[in-house]
């Protein structure tokens, strides 16, 4: 019994002095309870149980010191990836040579490796076989995205889409009014020539006595019809300046005598020469004293444009459009040079013609003035412009005279549009209102796809930088050592509060053109950050309650343009406390604009000098245990006051900026120290100390309104 007993401890001690292999804190526990029964058995399990592991992770080695040293760089192999190209169903070797950059003799190389290869001996032959084609870009390197045919979707595409008819033959033309537009600089006269032509009076109707909208009219003559295009000459209208240019036979640049070559001169005679169009000069004013026409076509000359009497082949004709001088031999030299250029149009077929202005009448709808170039345009056509399509219900002429058709070279005000078209839109006769819809529809899309192709690039832009970045951190973890990212246990914020000033507005115009040209002077604003300008909406047409409800959700303001505000919208106004600004001259309002950025800009502290000082010696005074310095000066400027602060300016660098503690004049204190008074200055700083020559500054701080640094261009 013993023996057994002896036999059995001595088991279960071989069994305690290896349960260091064992990994599980439980079984060496119920070990322990077992031996500790014996009386001789607990020391010998404690020292034998000390080796045991009671974790089942075994634990990396440390690093000695010299080992700490090395970094321990990670490095992966680089992937490899095949290029891909885009190919599809029924290409043929040309094909699969363009996409993949080889030439024919590698394709035909890969292709002799499928089985059979004998059927596309010819490089223009489709091939059907999937499986051919991507066994053909395998054997060239490539993988395959299969796309539709880009052949078919292109003529499918241009199928849905309106274009122009082919040029006319010759023999089809019938003689039509050619197209003038008068084009110069602001305030020389375009439109008193007009006024003159056709015996109106359209300056004395013009606000600021500028035209701001493209205005077409049929002048009938003796000689002839002409068709005039006054275009405005103010800086903010470029845009339809070029318009204008691009819709017209020929140009009449109107030079005034007594300013000679202007801005917008230059740029509308920059217009002409890119519409390839020929120019006409009419050097107005010539009844104002002292003026000089010689010069006019000197200067002429030096922009490119050589007159007749230069030996050029521009003709110059001098006249005076307030006087009527000279109009007969200007509109001679317009026959004469729509005579030599052969001007006619075509008045069968389908309807061409472009978009000139857009308006609301709130008798009439939608209305555009269009200038007809090719067809006959009668009442129930059916016109696409733009994104833009009209069942014709009416056509009028400038003076409001209803019209039944209209011929080419005629301009006309058409009636029917079921969405606003936009100026300089082209405007082409469609089959049916089914095809005018499908027209619009796809060129909607054309849009939108443009919009979502350009959002897509900025999101890759995004994407790739976001990409660089972590390329670079990942490089600088793996050259640690590390593989894993340090943990970031601050989240970082996703959007930041903007504080800094802002002006929204709503713009409302009477005409495209107009808001066209306002928005164009906004868009040159480049000083967002110390302002923001917002356009929330712009259209044509009177102020509506939506427009009310829309300022006010932005805190914004409303800008009017010649158009007018109903009682009950302008009662909403009030009630919502939203501002409402009419103007009908477009520099005031750009110029009110300005004025409200400036006024939204932060105050500026700026100094109000009140006097100088130059220190001549330093003197220290004793104040209990302390010795302070005092500046012995003189006032050299202006006046010296106690309650004011001061300015110590050594080697042209401000050393102090504070406050004045004392100011004493001989023994006694005193509130302030004029021109050429010695005085004693001391600083409620007493670790200033002063030198001879230091320039003491007396000045009162303000806070000065700023203004903004936009400059619209006029």
């Amino acid at each position: 019994m013993v023996m057994r007993n002896w036999t059995s401890i001595c088991f279960l001690l071989k069994q305690a002095s290896d349960l260091k292999h064992l990994h599980f804190s439980h079984q060496r526990f119920y070990m322990h309870i077992f031996l500790s029964k014996f009386p001789f058995c607990p020391v010998i399990c404690t020292e034998g149980l000390r080796s045991l592991h009671t974790s089942n992770i075994i634990k990396k080695e440390r690093k000695t010191r010299e080992q700490k040293k090395f970094k321990n760089i990670i490095q992966f192999r680089p992937k490899s990836k095949q290029p891909t190209v885009s190919l599809w169903k029924g290409c043929n070797a040309f094909d699969i040579a363009d996409a993949t950059k080889r030439n024919l003799d590698d394709v035909f190389e890969a292709i002799s490796y499928l089985e059979n290869s004998v059927h596309y001996k010819d490089p223009g032959i489709e091939i059907n076989n999937t499986s051919a084609i991507l066994g053909i870009a395998k054997r060239l390197g490539y993988r395959v995205e299969f796309v539709k045919n880009p052949k078919l979707e292109e003529v499918k595409e241009k199928s849905k889409d309106l274009v122009k008819r082919p040029p006319p033959d010759i023999k089809d033309l019938v003689k039509r009014p050619p197209v003038v537009a008068i084009m110069g600089h602001v305030d020389h006269g375009k439109t008193t020539l007009l006024d003159a032509l056709r015996h109106s009076s359209i300056v004395s109707q013009e606000h600021g006595g500028i035209t701001q909208h493209i205005g077409a009219f049929t002048v009938n003559l003796p000689e002839g019809q002409i068709t005039f295009l006054d275009t405005p000459g103010h800086a903010a209208f470029r845009t339809m300046r070029a318009r204008g240019a691009q819709a017209t036979d020929l140009v009449v640049l109107v030079v005034a005598a007594d300013d000679s070559i202007m801005e917008q001169t230059l740029e509308s005679v920059r217009f002409a020469k890119e519409a390839n169009v020929p120019i006409i000069v009419a050097i107005n004013k010539i009844d104002k004293d002292f003026v000089n026409i010689d010069k006019v076509k000197q200067d002429l000359l030096n922009i490119g444009i050589q007159v007749e009497d230069l030996g050029g082949e521009v003709q110059a004709i001098p006249i005076s459009a307030l006087k009527k001088m000279n109009l007969n031999v200007l509109i001679e030299a317009i026959l004469t040079q729509a005579e030599i250029m052969g001007i006619g149009g075509d008045p069968k077929g389908l309807v061409e013609g472009v978009v000139l202005e857009a308006s609301l009448d709130t008798l009439k709808g939608k209305v555009s003035t269009a200038l007809i170039q090719r067809g006959t345009l009668k009442k129930g056509c059916i016109l696409v412009a733009g994104t833009a399509w009209a069942k014709v219900r009416a056509m009028y002429d400038e003076y409001g005279k209803q019209l039944t058709e209209v011929s080419p070279g005629m301009p006309v005000q058409v009636i029917g549009w079921k969405e606003f078209p936009l100026a300089g839109e082209i405007i082409l006769q469609a089959d049916s209102e089914k095809h005018a819809r499908e027209v619009v529809h796809y060129r909607e899309q054309q849009k939108m796809e443009e919009k979502m192709a350009d959002d897509l690039a900025v999101i890759e832009k995004k994407a790739q930088l976001h990409n660089d970045k972590y390329k670079q951190e990942r490089q600088a973890r793996l050259m640690r050592g590390r593989y894993r990212k340090e943990r970031n246990y601050f989240r970082e914020k996703e959007s930041v509060e903007d504080n800094s000033p802002f002006l929204s507005f709503v713009l409302k115009g009477d005409v495209h053109g107009s808001v066209e040209a306002i928005l164009d002077v906004v868009n040159t604003y480049d000083y967002h950050d110390s302002c923001r300008l917002d356009v929330i909406h712009s259209g044509v047409g009177n102020v509506t309650e939506n427009d009310i409800l829309l300022a006010e959700s932005f805190d914004g303001i409303i800008y009017t343009f010649n158009v007018k505000v109903p009682p009950e919208v302008k009662k909403l106004a009030e009630e919502k406390d939203v501002l409402i600004k009419p103007f009908n001259v477009i520099y005031h309002l750009i110029a009110d604009v300005k004025a409200e950025i400036s006024n939204r800009l932060p105050l500026v502290e700026e100094e109000d000098v009140l006097g100088e000082a130059t220190v001549l010696q330093e003197f220290l005074v004793k104040d209990k245990k302390n010795k302070i310095p005092v500046a012995g000066c003189k006032c050299t400027k202006g006046i010296l006051k106690k309650n004011s602060l001061c300015k110590i300016v050594r080697a042209n660098k401000a050393i102090y900026n504070g406050p004045i503690k004392s100011l004493r004049h001989e023994k006694s204190d005193v509130e302030s120290i004029k021109k050429d008074v010695e005085c004693g200055l001391m600083l409620e700083d007493p670790e200033i100390s002063f030198q001879p020559g230091d320039i003491i500054i007396c000045y009162n701080p303000k806070s000065v309104a700023q203004v903004t640094d936009w400059n619209p261009g006029f």
